[in-house]
């Protein structure tokens, strides 16, 4: 390894997993991005995370296929389910059961196989649609699963950490960080209705997210919509 620092990141193909890997890269890591394909509706997200890894630097890309539709529970993996527009209370109908756990466990893996002991997520707990799986105590906690459940771990010892360089900034302080790190955010894809060629909807919760991300940060909005 000659010293090198190997981390996995989570590369999903829009604005918060983009900046996370530019973040890493910036910080001396020798990025391997992970692509999951978990069934997801909006799969233009797909093409720009494979695109978005070679602009920002990754030394390689790797997509896993993991259909989480099969076990349904969201409107982002079953058709039957309606994505709503912005707004609501509680956790939305948006959250996918597991996702995080399932994405954190893959990159793990994939970890423990590079000898890496990094993993950068890209999630966010301020400006969010309330995901308990994006929460400081969830990371926590895989932190420790990751010692337990791990060969690396249990005969070697080895500290595993997650890194979530964005969990405690404003959408708008993200943005900012991005385009100081060179990141194209009209090349990601956040909505989660987006159209096969990657535009947006401009109406759900990524969205809205997205364009007041923007607004907040006095950035013009990149985001290429389908309709305004």
């Amino acid at each position: 390894m000659g010293g090198e620092r190997r981390a996995v990141v989570l590369l999903s193909g829009g604005l918060d997993s983009a900046t996370c890997l530019a973040e890493a890269v910036a910080q001396g890591y020798r990025c391997h991005a992970l692509n999951v394909a978990y069934g997801q509706r909006h799969d233009a997200e797909l093409a720009a995370a494979e695109a978005l890894a070679s602009r920002l630097g990754a030394v390689a890309f790797k997509r896993v296929g993991i259909e989480l539709g099969h076990i349904g529970g969201s409107a982002l993996t079953d058709a039957a389910i309606d994505v709503p527009d912005a707004g609501g209370e509680g956790i939305p109908v948006t959250y996918v059961p597991a996702r995080n756990t399932t994405f954190l466990s893959v990159a793990l893996g994939w970890a423990e196989v590079l000898a890496a002991r990094d993993i950068f997520i890209g999630v966010n707990a301020v400006d969010y649609s309330g995901y308990p799986d994006c929460r400081p105590a969830f990371i926590e906690a895989f932190e420790r699963l990751a010692r337990l459940a791990t060969k690396a771990g249990v005969e070697e010892g080895a500290e595993f950490r997650v890194h979530t360089p964005l969990i405690d900034l404003s959408k708008a302080e993200i943005i900012r960080r991005g385009v100081d790190l060179g990141v194209d955010y009209a090349a990601t894809v956040s909505c989660y209705r987006a159209d096969p060629e990657g535009r947006a909807c401009g109406t759900c919760d990524a969205c809205r997210l997205r364009r007041e991300g923007f607004a907040g940060a006095g950035i013009p909005d990149p985001t290429r919509y389908a309709r305004r």
